[in-house]
């Protein structure tokens, strides 16, 4: 095994240690998310006070060590200054950072994860105040897609039939289904009988079927935002979706998210003081 190796990497935790030094959890696109010692970090004037910050990339050389790793080197290659502006930025960036680590593996290449992380990030630190919470969203499913189980936006989970929002209808609802990994067509049994029980019967057992899976309802803007995110980019249309209803759909992903990481995501606590408002 070689004494030292290169990374590069966005610090996205970080503990004090000893007197002087802080220990930094690392998401590197060449080793996965490591462990270093910044050694002098907390030093007054230290030139590793800044590249030790939350957020902040560096080109790293690191030193192994037969407990811990230790850099060596760092040169910043981009700092996220602009997440600390508002407290909404922050705990977008909290937010996006914690999903990362929830995934991330250790002593393999992570290119795709740091990547995603690092550019939704960059959209969230760039975007105006009333649309951090889309990009929260927008990046809060890229990495779910990234973990493999992105939800079914597009067509209901159960029969695959196309989900298409109306908006013309005021009362106009999908369901979705946490455990079944998407949303549900309500309507897929709001047809005329053509008279056969053995059909009614069955359509009978598929509606209770399907409510019973339900755990979410969402509206028409809801489910057209949801769908959007599965896009690379978001549409100025979608951007104007009400706070209430990207609110709603934070929660929804929020805990789809807490289901299949089977832990919460400590830092959604501030996410309704945060948004609420604005």
């Amino acid at each position: 095994m070689p004494k030292e190796y290169r990374a590069t990497g966005i610090n996205l935790k970080g503990m004090p240690l000893g007197e002087n030094d802080r220990l930094l959890t690392i998401l590197t696109k060449e080793h996965g998310l490591i462990r270093a010692v910044a050694a002098g970090a907390r030093k007054h004037r230290s030139a590793m006070a800044g590249r030790s910050g939350l957020f902040v990339v560096n080109d790293l050389q690191i030193s192994v060590g037969r407990n811990m790793d230790r850099i060596k080197n760092a040169e910043v290659l981009q700092s996220f200054v602009g997440l600390g502006k508002t407290l909404a930025k922050l705990t977008a960036a909290q937010y996006l950072s914690e999903l990362a680590l929830m995934q991330a593996l250790s002593a393999q290449p992570q290119e795709e994860l740091f990547l995603v992380l690092v550019e939704h990030l960059n959209r969230i630190q760039d975007a105006e105040n009333q649309n951090v919470l889309a990009h929260l969203n927008h990046g809060t499913y890229h990495l779910l897609a990234i973990a493999g189980f992105a939800p079914q936006v597009h067509s209901c989970c159960i029969n695959q039939s196309p989900v298409i929002a109306n908006r013309e209808q005021q009362k106009w609802k999908a369901g979705f289904s946490i455990v079944g990994g998407g949303v549900i067509n309500l309507e897929i049994t709001d047809h005329p009988s053509d008279g056969n029980p053995n059909d009614d019967v069955a359509e009978s057992s598929m509606s209770e079927a399907m409510h019973n899976r339900i755990s979410h309802y969402l509206t028409a803007p809801e489910l057209l935002a949801m769908q959007e995110l599965a896009q690379t980019d978001l549409a100025d249309n979608i951007l104007e979706t009400n706070t209430t209803d990207w609110l709603a759909v934070e929660r929804l992903l929020r805990a789809y998210a807490q289901y299949h990481f089977d832990r919460p995501i400590q830092s959604s606590a501030l996410i309704d003081n945060c948004f609420f408002n604005i």
